[in-house]
């Protein structure tokens, strides 16, 4: 159950929603859903795929110094990062917070990206997640300076590469680790996707791992008895599936890919297999891990043993496990002061803020006590992850005014 919503962080929002510099901003975001269309369609049309989010991240850059921020640079690892300066009263120097959004998309370099605008609805790869979440951080930013707003703490913006699949958050580790944004940093907020209700509390944690098991292969019938690495990883599977999992808090196993052999009539030398564990509490991600090693050694020393084989060696099979992603999991505590306040600005919009569990760029901060809570940019989605994704803009105003307040009343307006 929820914590009861202090009546000092209500107040305060309806305060700063009173403001008329807000207002202002407010009245920006009403009139200028066109030129957020405009940005959302620019941006799509340049790829980004898992690993190359180099020219997105370009393209971001040149918009932030149109929008007069400071500090703009690509780091090392290719985010794309610029500072709205606070005005450092109230002892807030050297201060932060930092709203981000993730610039990669699923979708392979060579992609076609053909977008459609009608109306508020764009139709692209990437339209949505997260075409949405960028646009909204631009759209917080210019609001911010067509308003004239000062804040107290500097405002971070990061459009963030590495969120997707194998990218394995390493945008987010990088600014974290690297940054000194760990010791300075107030608050997060993650932008990401469309929706103005949603509030991502829980940072679902992962592991993922390839399994290959290597064998001598074969000719299916004159070396038949000869160990096949198909068999054995396949027991190994069979095996992790009987383990029981833990039903609070959930805990997920599954096997993605399995890919080997090379002929029907061969034995094959090699099979390999992705597995994605998935829960809120590390210790179950630990706990897989380790059956999941136990799962493996047992299959394959079974499968040598039952070939007169010892131990692996020339006519055996071995095998590697190599960890290909970690996600750390996490969670925003439901009376912290970020929680609140969103749940206050919720109030003040007449929004009923549902909290749910994801993996997002919000893992990093909050496995390190970092306050961060993940957030949609207004608006509806759809088809995500498919070529035929996207973005609708009605009800995106609603979103960006929700984003503004929260934003406003971390860095103290």
């Amino acid at each position: 159950m929820a914590s009861t919503l202090p009546a000092s962080a209500f107040t305060r929002i309806a305060q700063l929603a009173a403001d008329r510099r807000v207002h202002k901003a407010f009245r920006w975001l009403h009139l200028q859903e066109q030129q957020l269309l405009r940005w959302q369609a620019e941006l799509v049309a340049v790829p980004a795929p898992p690993f190359g989010e180099g020219p997105r991240a370009e393209w971001l850059c040149d918009r932030f110094r149109e929008l007069n921020l400071d500090e703009v640079h690509l780091d090392a690892i290719g985010n794309a990062v610029a500072v709205r300066k606070g005005s450092a009263r109230s002892g807030a120097p050297n201060r932060r917070v930092l709203v981000s959004a993730h610039i990669d998309t699923v979708f392979p370099a060579d992609t076609p990206i053909e977008w459609k605008l009608e109306d508020t609805r764009l139709e692209a790869p990437g339209a949505c997640d997260n075409g949405a979440g960028v646009v909204c951080m631009m759209a917080m930013a210019a609001a911010l300076a067509h308003a004239g707003i000062d804040h107290a703490c500097d405002v971070v913006f990061a459009g963030n590469v590495g969120e997707e699949g194998d990218g394995d958050l390493r945008g987010m580790r990088h600014l974290y680790e690297t940054s000194g944004f760990r010791d300075s940093m107030m608050a997060h907020i993650v932008l990401d996707g469309a929706g103005h209700e949603v509030a991502i509390t829980h940072a679902l944690g992962s592991r993922r791992f390839l399994v290959t098991v290597h064998g001598p292969g074969g000719h299916s019938w004159t070396d038949a008895g000869r160990p096949n690495p198909i068999v054995a990883l396949s027991r190994a599977i069979a095996q992790l599936s009987d383990v029981e999992l833990a039903p609070a808090p959930r805990t997920t196993v599954n096997v993605g890919t399995i890919e080997g052999g090379t002929a029907i009539n061969a034995i094959p030398e090699q099979v390999s297999a992705r597995f994605d564990f998935r829960s809120i509490d590390p210790e179950q991600l630990i706990r897989l891990e380790v059956e999941l090693y136990r799962a493996v050694e047992d299959s394959v020393t079974a499968a040598n043993r039952d070939c007169g084989l010892v131990s692996p060696g020339p006519g055996g099979l071995s095998f590697s496990i190599e960890k290909i992603g970690s996600r750390p999991a996490g969670r925003l505590a439901e009376d912290s002061p970020l929680y609140d306040t969103l749940r206050a600005v919720d109030r003040h919009l007449n929004i009923r803020t549902e909290a749910r569990i994801a993996s997002t760029d919000a893992n990093i901060p909050l496995s390190l006590g970092v306050p961060a809570i993940g957030v949609g940019a207004g608006g509806e989605g759809g088809g995500i992850h498919t070529r035929a994704e996207w973005y609708d803009a009605r009800g995106r105003e609603l979103g960006l005014r929700r984003v503004l307040l929260l934003l406003l009343a971390l860095a103290g307006c």
